[in-house]
């Protein structure tokens, strides 16, 4: 799969700007703020339906703009397919599918598939276990709809539960009325996730030692509720949610669940999220984002587009050769301040782009 067209109106400092690209690699230079990062982040709307950056949709529109636009035209192996959203300061945000409206967000996953990675995607790593639950969740979204769906209902659910909790009004009668529905939902978004995590541990675990010249093994495991079958999680969520009744009723929130629930990393004993050196986690981080990459190819049966948003000055050059070895025969748009020689050598045949206060120059 690759993105065949790209069009932006009145979308963050373009007025209008359109693309034609090809199944390579393109690199858009140009200095801070001129808006090479703002087309990755239309590829990566397109494809999610809301920024990697923000998640108010309103601060995407031109600021003098009442709506903007974004038009994605990709080639997969079934034939083209055509994205359209429309975001206004007024009205609801509107998406069309190769001309159809859709009225589900959940209708867009995986229509286009794309990995994003920054250098503020080490918050992964190093950050809160949200930022990991997100890297999971975002991920299998793509690849399954139903998951999608199946995150939506835990979250209202779950919504509906610390709303009763929170009212001062909860027995024990209504409470297990929810707490059914939340174990029987929430065993359902912790079993997909455990799946996810054992296709991807064997992936990321080779792609580190790769990274890293066979001197370190990186460990995949996921931190939750205990058991493989649904039947096993669910009791012992259910177990959980009934020890913690009191507590819950207490401080008016739901203290155990998936939405708690954390992905760990270990490199040996060493616990890389708190303990690891930054180029560690750096290491980390671009391992888990190639074995994402992996993922999608070998579970969709085509390479997803993968967007490098000032990613390689943040690698030395040795990392820089292994990234781009990897990602050979992938369509990669990389956004970055100037290309040095060195990593031009390593690109190869590209498409190179300049990009000036919202204009992009070829």
């Amino acid at each position: 799969m690759f993105v065949k067209s790209l069009e932006v109106t009145n979308f963050r400092n373009y007025k209008k700007q359109q693309l034609e690209l090809s199944n390579g690699t393109h690199i858009f230079t140009g200095g801070n703020g001129m808006g090479k990062t703002n087309l990755l982040e239309a590829v990566y709307f397109s494809s999610i339906g809301r920024s990697p950056r923000t998640p108010r949709d309103k601060e995407l529109i031109l600021w003098d703009e009442d709506k903007a636009r974004v038009n994605l035209i990709s080639e997969k192996a079934a034939g083209d397919e055509k994205v359209e959203i429309v975001i206004s300061r007024n009205e609801n945000k509107r998406i069309t599918i190769n001309g159809l409206p859709i009225s589900k967000i959940g209708e867009l996953m995986g229509v286009i598939n794309t990995v994003f990675f920054s250098p503020s995607e080490l918050k992964i790593v190093q950050s809160s276990p949200g930022e990991r639950r997100s890297f999971m969740d975002i991920a299998l979204c793509q690849i399954s709809k139903a998951y999608f769906y199946l995150l939506s209902r835990y979250g209202k659910i779950l919504q509906q539960r610390n709303k009763l909790l929170k009212s001062g009004n909860a027995t024990n009668d209504s409470l297990d009325i929810w707490d059914l529905q939340l174990a029987q939902i929430g065993a359902k978004v912790i079993k997909n996730r455990k799946g996810f995590l054992q296709s991807l541990a064997p992936l990321a675990k080779e792609n580190h030692e790769f990274l890293s010249d066979g001197k370190e093994s990186l460990v995949i495991s996921y931190e939750g509720f205990s058991g493989e079958r649904l039947e096993e999680i669910e009791a012992a969520f259910l177990k959980q949610l009934n020890l913690d009744r009191e507590r819950d009723k207490k401080f008016g929130f739901t203290h155990a669940g998936p939405h708690r629930d954390d992905m760990l990393l270990r490199i040996g004993s060493v616990d890389i999220r708190t303990y690891g050196s930054q180029g560690q986690q750096r290491t980390t981080a671009l391992s888990l984002k190639l074995s994402e990459l992996k993922m999608f190819e070998e579970m969709r049966g085509e390479s997803p587009v993968l967007l490098l948003d000032d990613v390689l000055s943040e690698l030395d050059t040795t990392r820089q050769q292994k990234l781009l070895e990897r990602v050979k025969g992938v369509q990669t748009l990389i956004a970055c301040t100037h290309l040095e020689s060195s990593v031009r050598d390593l690109v190869g045949a590209m498409c190179e782009y300049r990009v000036e206060n919202g204009v992009v120059y070829n």
